[in-house]
């Protein structure tokens, strides 16, 4: 079928490509940048230079895509200073979730598209109350912390519009946390520096996604499931206490400190803390069985293993279809 990537540059952008084109997909994939077009070409696809906030040029490019399917990507994270400012750090990404996501929408309206799929996220996200892992019925956080209030805004507005709009089928496909080529590189630093620590009794549970696994669902979501929502996580939740020391020791990085809570609020905020010691996982069970979809990355433990080690990993179809493009 042909498929439009809005925002295919980005980590799973670059997964999701090749592996689109290797399903036998015509694929029209975007990027803001025109140095970033013979990238596009390499992994298989046409590519498409637009800006995500320009309702227009979006308009022009699905128009001329004529897609089945639309997949919005976009997203503009940066090195991230900061959680005190969080919405800050993300202000261009959440302008990406609520204007991009009309923009798009609109345009795949107009063109008959019988299916969104959008990223959004889950684990902080998650209601930080009751058991310590969240399915898709579960409410997000009703009281996020202060500085990720519009992020949060931003999350629930992308959501609600994709799911809202008919009779095009919207599917919101919440990522955990990423890792994995493209996606690791500042996280794995952070901890070879011991600036991630153990805060309090490091409660806080993450769940975690490999970005081939990340794309290869969203590659399975073009024709499985039905309108809705699914978690895209692997399949063990994890306290901080327990994953990052492991990530520490594969790295072969020193063991993080451990500091109590009130300092970690005094020098990092409440974001860090509410991340570190309060924040739910997320369960797959619902993905797992409505799209026909299993991790091959199950737990972050190999995941982080082959990650650090930079070992050839499993569903290599992405890298296969560059090599073989080149």
């Amino acid at each position: 079928m042909r498929v439009f990537v809005a925002g295919a540059t980005g980590a799973i952008g670059q997964q999701l490509v090749p592996r689109l084109v290797a399903a036998g997909h015509q694929v029209v994939a975007t990027t803001r940048s025109p140095a970033k077009a013979d990238r596009l070409r390499l992994l298989g696809a046409e590519p498409a230079v637009v800006d995500g906030l320009d309702a227009m040029a979006v308009g022009e490019a699905v128009g001329r895509a004529e897609p089945e399917v639309v997949i919005h990507q976009m997203t503009q994270i940066g090195p991230v200073t900061s959680l005190r400012t969080f919405d800050r750090q993300f202000e261009v990404t959440n302008r990406l979730r609520t204007q991009g996501a009309d923009h798009l929408l609109a345009a795949a309206s107009a063109a008959g598209v019988r299916r969104f799929i959008a990223q959004s996220f889950t684990g902080w996200p998650n209601v930080r109350s009751g058991g310590p892992v969240k399915t898709e019925a579960d409410p997000l956080d009703p009281d996020p912390p202060t500085a990720q209030r519009q992020s949060m805004a931003a999350i629930r507005y992308l959501e609600t519009a994709v799911l809202g709009v008919s009779p095009m089928e919207g599917i919101v496909l919440r990522y955990g946390s990423f890792y994995g080529p493209g996606a690791s590189d500042e996280f794995f630093g952070l901890v070879r520096k011991r600036k991630m620590p153990v805060v309090g009794d490091g409660a806080g549970v993450w769940s975690f996604i490999h970005v081939d696994d990340a794309a290869a669902a969203t590659v399975a979501a073009l024709d499985h499931g039905s309108r809705g929502v699914y978690n895209i996580v692997d399949d063990e939740p994890a306290r901080v206490a327990d994953w990052l020391p492991y990530l520490a020791d594969v790295l072969g990085a020193k063991p993080p400190m451990h500091v109590p809570v009130w300092l970690a609020r005094l020098a990092a905020g409440q974001v860090v803390v509410s991340m570190l010691t309060t924040i739910r996982g997320s369960s797959n069970a619902k993905a797992k069985a409505a799209l026909d979809w299993t991790p091959a990355w199950a737990s972050w433990r190999q995941g982080f293993r082959q990650a650090a080690a930079g070992l050839a990993e499993p569903g290599q179809a992405g890298a296969e279809s560059v090599r073989s493009a080149r």
